[in-house]
């Protein structure tokens, strides 16, 4: 799979921008707040229809207009297909492929899979719980329409529980039929995502320990631990047993939406007692893991952005991280730089084709 070209409109800080894309290597080189990383981001709307960064569309248009639009030419075998994402202010976002409407987004999603390293990913070390959740949902929703399908279910349940739990809290009432009906379908949908997530790391931290090994240059013992609250019995019981905090607070205490992952040094919380140098090689280990995992599923390689990541690592980490694209591991990859001469000096050590753009 390759991304072909991109045009952006107002978007960020874009008005009207246009590239054509080397099929190997992409290199965006600028100085800070040039708009380098709102390339790679106009990249991620076309694959997973949001931003990487921003939780608001709205906030990606430029200040001047009222909407942007991204299009994008994607190369599988032998066919093209054109994505276009279109946001205006006060109307629904839109994705078309082939000037065709998607009525749902998750109908988009895993079409033209990506992973994204970014600086900010320290988040998922430093954040709390729900980030490395959203984390979890996007990369397994890529490859599995199934866990995608019940994860939108689960969630749209749980809303409707919540707000049952506020009737009862409202009214002083009660009706056990109702919320048993919203708790078998809790469970119909979160049993088959914590199924999903324990199957998904369970094959993914070995390959993960790999990477880890060569990136670090190290021997210390890096692991991924899952925790749930599904671990600790019963779901059922476990749901009826939290009720009466549930109808004090209004809030479905117990369920998937609380589970979390452990990330560890030593069997120690690498937040706590990595360095910074660990916690890099940690997530860029994580990511690329993630990216051959989704490779063998969906027998399709995946865009692989990375922004300023030859900023934030050491010589022996990018050497590391170079010699994986020199060996052919990766398929089309996008680069931000700020040093042209740096990212010149860097990829001709890959043996590959590869493009600069001066932003």
């Amino acid at each position: 799979m390759k991304l072909k070209n991109l045009r952006l409109l107002n978007f960020k800080n874009h008005l009207d921008t246009e590239w054509k894309f080397n099929n190997s290597i992409n290199c965006f080189v600028g100085n800070n707040g040039a708009g380098k990383t709102n390339i790679l981001d106009a990249i991620h709307y076309l694959s997973l229809t949001k931003s990487y960064f921003n939780s608001s569309d709205s906030s990606s248009i430029n200040f001047n207009s009222d909407f942007f639009t991204i299009k994008g030419e994607f190369q599988k075998t032998e066919v093209f297909s054109d994505i276009i994402c279109n946001v205006k202010e006060g109307f629904p976002k839109i994705i078309k492929k082939n000037n065709k409407k998607y009525n749902r987004f998750s109908e988009h999603l895993g079409s033209y899979p990506l992973v994204f390293i970014s600086p900010t990913d320290t988040n998922l070390i430093n954040e709390h719980s729900d980030t490395r959740r959203k984390y979890l949902d996007s990369g397994i929703s890529q490859f599995s329409t199934i866990y995608l399908k019940n994860l939108i279910s689960y969630n749209k349940t749980i809303k409707q529980r919540n707000t049952l739990l506020k009737h009862f809290y409202d009214t002083n009432t009660f009706d056990e039929f109702t919320l048993d009906t919203y708790n078998q379908m809790i469970i119909s949908y979160g049993e088959v995502i914590y199924l999903e997530r324990k199957k998904y790391l369970s094959k993914l931290i070995p390959v993960f320990q790999k990477y880890y090994k060569v990136i670090s240059g190290g021997k210390e013992k890096v692991s991924i631990e899952y925790q749930s609250q599904l671990d600790d019995g019963d779901y059922l019981l476990q749901l009826e047993n939290s009720i009466h905090k549930d109808k004090a607070s209004c809030r479905t205490s117990l369920g998937i939406h609380k589970d979390d992952i452990l990330f560890t040094l030593e069997n120690r919380s690498i937040k706590k007692h990595g360095s910074q140098g660990q916690q890099k090689s940690f997530l860029i280990s994580l990511k690329l893991s993630q990216y051959e995992f989704m490779k063998k599923e969906l027998n399709l390689s995946p865009l692989l952005l990375l922004d300023d990541i030859f900023d934030k690592l050491d010589d022996s980490r990018v050497e590391s991280l170079i010699s994986f694209v020199k060996k052919g591991k990766f398929n089309q990859v996008f680069i931000t730089d700020t040093s042209k001469e740096r990212s010149e000096n860097i990829l001709k050590k890959t043996q590959s084709d590869y493009t600069i753009f001066n932003i």
